[in-house]
């Protein structure tokens, strides 16, 4: 399954590297990746795709969610299909 990851907070070191390291660690793949500085706040948007053999897309929710309030960013993960989906009304 594939999901797309929103990622936004203050810039600190070590952000993209929690991210891709919660992901991996649940056998996620990172298929694209985009991510900016604006100003002092770090913005990164995440193609990813769910081994759900290996995870759930709702473990993977909740341990993205985790790291955000650990490292005080707003991790948001939706499923692609909630795209799709939109683009079609």
């Amino acid at each position: 399954m594939k999901a797309i990851i929103t990622v936004i907070g203050k810039d600190q070191v070590g952000i993209m590297y929690s991210v891709s390291g919660v992901l991996q660690r649940l056998g996620v793949n990172i298929e694209d990746v985009t991510q900016t500085i604006m100003q002092e706040y770090f913005t990164m948007l995440m193609l990813v795709r769910i081994d759900e053999q290996a995870a759930t897309f709702k473990e993977v929710s909740e341990e993205l969610k985790a790291l955000g309030e650990e490292k005080g960013l707003s991790i948001r993960i939706q499923k692609e299909e909630i795209f799709d989906t939109m683009h079609k009304i």
